[in-house]
């Protein structure tokens, strides 16, 4: 191929992505709104850096109760300082592999640019503040909440005993990770997946939103 067809292949990729970009976070999904929120009895936290999102919820008993399986995998959710349990969904040879930037290394990476397996990882948090501009607070009422935490629960895979708990993956004390349901690619990544969450709680988010930066533009556009 020669240099000028190169560039002009390169203009067309990169437009092709700016649009794809664009019009997955401008198009709203739902289109049209959904239900009214009735009154908002639960708020829960998006947790965001600059490639992941994560979906926070606040401990109370109906939770410790509903994902009890947690603490027979060795997570203590009892704990007096539990405040929130994060969920987040991603890539298995990167999220796995990668606990902090300077850990991240070229296999996992391209695995998880690829197609990999999916895991759900959890982690225990102690009072996050909301006034972080990584922090995104949505109320929700009872109903939503409830569909968010179906969806949460769903995502976890199911072996003879319930949710399949991956040992010896844990960055710590605190947090575990688990087999989950889905395949994931870079275009259906960890944030298309809170995205798809937080829709079935009946919030509109864009059609696509592969970015954190995109989902919270979008949180921010349609609710």
């Amino acid at each position: 191929m020669r240099a000028s067809g190169i560039v002009r292949w390169a203009a067309v990729t990169s437009f092709a992505i700016a649009l794809a970009v664009a019009l997955g976070t401008l198009v709203p999904r739902p289109f049209w709104p959904a239900r009214p929120q009735q009154l908002a009895s639960h708020r829960i936290l998006v947790l965001a850096n600059p490639i992941h999102t994560d979906i926070a919820i606040p401990v109370d008993e109906a939770l410790l109760r509903r994902f009890a399986f947690l603490r027979t995998a060795g997570l203590p959710i009892d704990a007096a300082g539990a405040r929130h349990i994060a969920f987040g969904w991603g890539s298995r040879a990167f999220y796995i592999a990668t606990p902090t930037w300077s850990q991240l290394k070229l296999t996992p990476l391209l695995k998880g640019l690829t197609l990999d397996v999916s895991v759900m990882h959890v982690q225990l948090t102690g009072e996050i503040s909301q006034q972080q501009p990584n922090v995104i607070a949505i109320d929700l009422d009872e109903a939503s909440f409830q569909a968010l935490l179906g969806f949460v629960e769903a995502s976890f895979r199911q072996g003879a005993n319930g949710p399949i708990s991956i040992d010896g993956a844990a960055y710590n004390d605190y947090d575990g990770f688990f087999e989950a349901n889905g395949r994931f690619t870079a275009v259906m990544g960890c944030n298309t997946w809170t995205a798809a969450a937080l829709r079935a709680a009946g919030l509109r988010t864009g059609w696509w939103t592969p970015a954190p930066p995109l989902l919270a533009l979008s949180l921010r556009l349609y609710n």
